[in-house]
């Protein structure tokens, strides 16, 4: 008789995709809102987008309860840092924060893939990209999740930023308009939808900029 083994694993992958796109005054970042498991979807009404200051948001794909827990220490790590300063932390001291707290977790690594965007102290828009362990790099675009291998292409495309070895250092901001940028993350996200099972149901876009933040929503196909 063969000996049966329960492989448990402490990691799950909730699936879905997320973008962000930084323009010269605006950041754009969109999730999609559906959480599944497997072939199951446990909900289709989820936000993967949290905001972590008034100039600061995140998206993250990947294992739920991680980025749950994540988001709470980031909280908590941010109160404190108001409570000492008096002020809120910038978008760039934001990124520094959460590579420091995913690398703190390297050998037990939180499982979520995250995409950082806001604006920076000059009101430009800036995006930062992670892996699991904290490792990150300011681009004028990225997507994270399941449809990030559809989606990156397509914003390769239309946003190519210029190579960041060329000296002296270009501007990664994109150049579209803030309308042209939320109608093409509207586009990725109907294309990926077509392709991955685990994007779909609805984006939630979230608009930074010097007026605020604002959202928006767009249904996507529901099988």
């Amino acid at each position: 008789m063969t000996k049966q083994q329960a492989n448990w694993s402490p990691y799950d992958n909730n699936g879905g995709s997320c973008v962000a796109i930084a323009g010269a005054d605006y950041c754009v970042i969109a999730a999609d809102t559906r959480m599944s498991t497997g072939y199951n979807i446990l909900t289709r009404d989820y936000s993967k987008i949290c905001k972590l200051a008034d100039k600061c948001v995140m998206a993250s794909s990947g294992f739920q309860a991680d980025v749950r827990a994540l988001q709470k220490q980031l909280a908590a790590r941010h109160l404190i840092y108001q409570h000492q300063h008096n002020k809120q932390m910038s978008c760039p001291a934001m990124a520094q924060l959460l590579s420091n707290t995913l690398y703190y977790k390297r050998f037990f690594p939180y499982y979520a893939f995250n995409v950082l965007g806001g604006l920076d102290n000059e009101g430009k828009g800036c995006v930062f990209t992670y892996d699991a362990v904290g490792s990150y790099e300011k681009v004028g675009y990225s997507a994270q999740g399941s449809g990030s291998t559809l989606i990156m292409p397509v914003l390769d495309k239309q946003l190519k930023s210029p190579s960041p070895l060329l000296l002296p250092a270009q501007d990664a901001v994109t150049p579209l308009s803030e309308a042209d940028a939320i109608d093409l993350v509207k586009t990725v996200f109907v294309a990926a939808t077509e392709r991955d099972i685990y994007t779909g149901d609805k984006v939630e876009i979230v608009v930074l900029n010097a007026d605020g933040i604002r959202h928006e929503y767009m249904d996507l196909r529901k099988d």
